[in-house]
């Protein structure tokens, strides 16, 4: 299966809101699967599938969410729509996208999210003032993690 295909799937799953999706050709088969544990399935060639969520810490461990919860100001999160790698600005050296106390626009973008070689801008679902930016330059981020809080 030709790697376009895939990174086509994964724009249609994106898009769609659909959360996991199965293509056969032939002997060849790829899975992407968004939020949820991966099942791999035996073929002939590699298959690519999205990475699989790591399973809920156990004991007295707070989770991301209480961390979350406790460490950022009130607001409106936005949130990463993929797994990947966090980026402010859109090179190495130049200007963030947002800084803490900025005015933004619906549509405006806030960073980069890399998944697999590909930059995704992600962009302001609603307006209002940059509260926090809640990574640094190259951390990894999660799906559904929050990255910036708007107010």
């Amino acid at each position: 299966m030709d790697i376009r295909k895939i990174k086509r799937l994964i724009e249609l799953l994106q898009e769609s809101g659909i959360n996991e999706i199965e293509i056969k050709e032939g002997e060849e088969s790829v899975r992407i699967n968004r939020g949820g544990p991966m099942i791999s399935q035996p073929s002939a060639q590699p298959t690519a599938a999205a990475a699989p969520q790591p399973a809920p810490a156990s004991g007295s461990e707070p989770d991301a969410t209480e961390e979350y919860q406790s460490s950022t100001p009130d607001g409106h999160p936005v949130r990463s729509p993929m797994v990947g790698t966090f980026y402010r600005a859109p090179a190495p050296g130049a200007k963030p996208f947002v800084e803490e106390g900025q005015q933004v626009k619906v549509g405006d973008t806030l960073c980069i999210i890399e998944a697999m070689k590909m930059l995704n801008q992600i962009e302001s679902d609603k307006a209002g003032t940059v509260a926090a930016i809640l990574l640094e330059d190259g951390q990894p981020v999660e799906y559904d993690q929050p990255l910036v809080i708007l107010q």
